[in-house]
């Protein structure tokens, strides 16, 4: 599988190395920190254009897009034309050779729009459905589908869920059985974030039916094969603006070319490595988002009057966003600090639970928290931190629940056996 440390290091770009020293901490639009020592001059740059990006053409239209139930493909191609897609990504395929930390400011910045269905949308064509592709891929399968992912010209989803499989991964039970040059699949898939208009699946089956973990095998599926379905789109509580699907496999013939790895029965210890990236984005996401919804609520509460005076002259109010601004900072630092462990050579497993538990909780507790200032008005769908509450709540349940990042936690620290 190549070095595990080495492989979630990141690129060789010079301006966005880790390690070469950072400029410190420095307020965020809340006022809480949002750096760290990791960060240079040039991650800020980059949080800076994005954050002009997210303003200028992402949250004057996130309204329409919640009510329509999709953003457009146009946000992927822009994010693509703009480099946002492949920063941690080899210059080769089109990406900046950045490392890990590029790639996650650009998260943070995202989630900061205003709608968490975009955020998550998009990092799964940069964290869950191209990590695998990319290390483990061949020079062949990243010409065909890493470099159009990264330019935006082809939108990608991660294939793992199944009606009856969730994060127990060594029992999917779509099959995958060699014939000739092919694969002929067949199964089920759930919860597929961009299922409705993936042009491709990084997806789980089974090679060997009762091998379980050992079976597990990664493709890359083109949605356009006969054979693959999209068998209804589903309605969620939130992150409505993204789309999700179940997906139906009846003998898709997928060329043999298109397993990720010199040979089938990889993919469970793929998938664990590639899990790594989509829990640093999710601990992200879960950073831009509660960022945003706490600088409007202060900002609201500072307007807002009853009484005869403002609300955030109130002690219980004031003191109460005061603490959600703690647990933020804490989560950012939890978050960075895990970064850095990577980028210096660590897999840190453990810690990389505990940053997505820990910021997935707290972004729950801070929408909650900043819903209850607004009143009856945060009740109505009409205010943002509606939605900030509703989408806020997906976090603590994808990429792994908060049940098993406490068992992963428990198990590396030794705990359990």
């Amino acid at each position: 599988m190549g070095s595990r440390p080495g492989s979630l290091r990141g690129g060789r770009r010079p301006d966005l190395r880790s390690g070469s020293g950072g400029p410190g901490t420095r307020p965020g639009q809340n006022g809480a920190v949002t750096s760290h020592a990791i960060l240079t001059d040039e991650h800020e740059a980059l949080r800076g254009s994005v954050r002009r990006f997210v303003d200028a053409e992402l949250r004057p239209h996130v309204d329409e897009w919640e009510d329509a139930g999709m953003f457009p493909d146009e946000v992927f191609r822009r994010c693509g034309e703009l480099g946002f897609l492949g920063l941690h990504y080899d210059e080769r395929w089109g990406g900046s050779g950045g490392d890990l930390a590029a790639s996650l400011v650009f998260v943070e910045e995202l989630g900061r729009c205003g709608c968490g269905a975009i955020s998550m949308a998009v990092a799964v064509q940069t964290h869950m459905c191209t990590p695998a592709l990319a290390e483990f891929g061949s020079d062949d399968l990243r010409e065909r589908y890493l470099r159009p992912a990264i330019a935006g010209a082809k939108i990608g989803a991660i294939a793992l869920t199944e009606p009856d499989a969730g994060s127990d991964v060594a029992r999917i039970t779509t099959r995958a059985v060699r014939d000739g040059d092919t694969w002929v699949l067949n199964g089920r898939k759930m919860f597929i974030t961009n299922g409705t208009r993936a042009h491709f699946l990084t997806l789980a089956a089974q090679t060997e039916p009762g091998a379980c973990h050992r079976g597990v095998t990664l493709f890359v599926v083109d949605t356009g094969l006969l054979g693959v379905s999209v068998s209804r789109k589903l309605d969620k509580l939130g992150m409505r603006a993204s789309d999700t699907a179940e997906i139906a496999l009846d003998d898709v013939r997928v060329p043999a070319a298109n397993l990720i790895g010199p040979e089938p029965g990889q993919g469970f210890a793929q998938l664990s490595w590639q899990l790594q990236y989509e829990r640093l984005s999710g601990a992200a996401q879960s950073l831009g988002q509660a960022d945003e919804v706490l600088a409007r609520t202060i900002e609201y509460a500072k307007r807002r009057r009853a009484f005869g005076r403002a609300l955030a002259d109130n002690q219980v109010i004031a003191h109460n966003l005061a603490d959600a601004a703690t647990e933020l900072a804490a989560a950012r630092a939890l978050t960075y600090d895990t970064i850095w462990r990577v980028q210096h050579g660590e897999y840190p497993v453990a810690e990389i639970s505990m940053a997505k538990k820990y910021a997935a909780q707290m972004q729950n507790r801070l929408a909650d928290a900043c819903l209850q200032v607004f009143g009856g008005y945060g009740y109505l769908n009409e205010e943002p931190v509606s939605r900030a509450w509703r989408d806020a709540r997906l976090q603590r349940i994808g990429a792994g629940t908060d049940e098993i990042m406490n068992e992963i936690i428990a198990k590396r620290l030794g705990i359990r056996g």
